[in-house]
């Protein structure tokens, strides 16, 4: 079983569309075409999954790239969760997990301030808060 990622998709593709599309080169064991929660538009990327391996590859040759609805799509073999990052993800530089300590003195030690890196939360990180004044 192959699951396929089918990107570059015109919003206003539908599941129905993305099934007609891959039909043609093989069996169809599942097709989701994925939508945003709030509007519930397409997001413009869905998934198509192959039971047969050749299939999906021969699915694959011909589709990537292909224009369809004005758009050149991008189709592959779609990456577990775990291994996407996304948004679900690490993100770098969220400071989650790991080693909170400084690393040394009171910069950090990222070298004596170098444009952007200058400051950052870490340097404030064992730095107790100081309380609001209130606004009336």
């Amino acid at each position: 079983m192959k699951n396929l990622f089918v990107g570059n998709m015109s919003f206003q593709t539908t599941a129905e569309d993305l099934r007609a599309l891959f039909e043609p080169f093989g069996q169809l064991a599942r097709v989701h075409v994925a939508t945003d929660r709030e509007t519930g538009r397409a997001r413009g990327f869905g998934f198509v999954e192959m039971p047969n391996d050749a299939e999906a590859a021969k699915a694959i040759a011909a589709l990537d790239g292909k224009d369809v609805g004005g758009r050149n799509l991008k189709v592959n073999e779609a990456r577990p969760k775990s291994e996407s990052g996304g948004p679900r993800g690490p993100r770098s530089g969220s400071g989650s997990g790991g080693d909170r300590g400084n690393s040394g003195g009171p910069r950090g030690g990222n070298g004596g301030g170098r444009g952007k890196e200058r400051f950052s939360n870490e340097d404030y990180r064992e730095v107790a808060r100081q309380p609001r004044e209130p606004r009336w």
